[in-house]
């Protein structure tokens, strides 16, 4: 016999919303199984019973934002820790870019739940997204994420010379990091200082870290893209929202 599942796992797997909306949402009575309402937490469904929810669940996902960020030196990308502000210090209506597109009313209840998906380190630059749809945050930071990172880094070589071809070829595949192989990279030089880098993973301070191992000093990084969705011309320290044609 087919095993079940928690209720809440199969409505993320159904792309319906996040584990924590869902576990929300039945608890307000807002999800059906197979036309029944299922209230309670914890509850169990097999893969081929139908879940559905209400009107009020799609409406209030629906009000949900998606905020854009490019981040400035300083800033850290969640909770303020060590004395330095968290990015959405700077989500407020005098930051927002002239130039965004949708036509969202700036309220500060937006910033109720809004989490960054995905991190960006202090000293790092560039784009970085904040989300309340736990939609967004599955496809950027869920367990079988694959969404590509673009980042532009600057580097000094701390040896003699030039960084050797099989050097460059280690930073698109072959080092470990915490005792595991990373996915493979695509790492190009862009000039004689600066390197492109594509990732499909993000742990803590890799491209730092990468680039040590092979005696390259970071001295500025930028993030560029996150899947489809580029920083374009969005000066530092502004915001704008996701617009609904911008599918990561």
């Amino acid at each position: 016999m087919t095993e079940q599942l928690r209720l809440s796992k199969r409505m993320s797997e159904l792309g319906l919303c996040s584990r924590r909306e869902a576990d929300e949402w039945i608890a307000k009575g807002w999800v059906r199984v197979d036309g029944k309402v299922v209230s309670e937490l914890g509850s169990k469904v097999f893969p081929d019973q139908k879940v559905t929810v209400e009107r009020q669940a799609a409406a209030e996902q629906s009000k949900r934002v998606t905020i854009l960020i490019n981040k400035p030196v300083g800033y850290v990308s969640g909770q303020a820790e060590d004395g330095y502000e968290p990015a959405i210090a700077l989500v407020k209506a005098e930051n927002r870019w002239s130039e965004c597109k949708v036509e969202n009313e700036f309220h500060p209840t937006q910033l109720r739940s809004l989490v960054p998906a995905g991190r960006l380190d202090i000293d790092s630059v560039g784009l970085l997204v904040l989300t309340q749809d736990g939609r967004v945050a599955k496809i950027l930071i869920g367990e079988n994420t694959d969404v590509e990172k673009e980042y532009l880094v600057r580097v000094e070589y701390t040896k003699p010379g030039k960084l050797p071809a099989g050097d460059l070829r280690l930073l698109n595949h072959g080092l470990s990091l915490d005792g595991k192989k990373l996915i493979p990279a695509k790492v190009r030089w862009m000039n004689e200082d600066q390197l492109q880098f594509i990732l499909k993973e993000g742990k803590k301070r890799q491209i730092r870290r990468m680039c040590e191992m092979v005696g390259l000093r970071v001295v500025g990084l930028k993030r560029v893209r996150i899947g489809k969705v580029r920083l374009g011309h969005l000066p530092e320290g502004q915001w704008r929202y996701l617009r609904d044609d911008e599918p990561f």
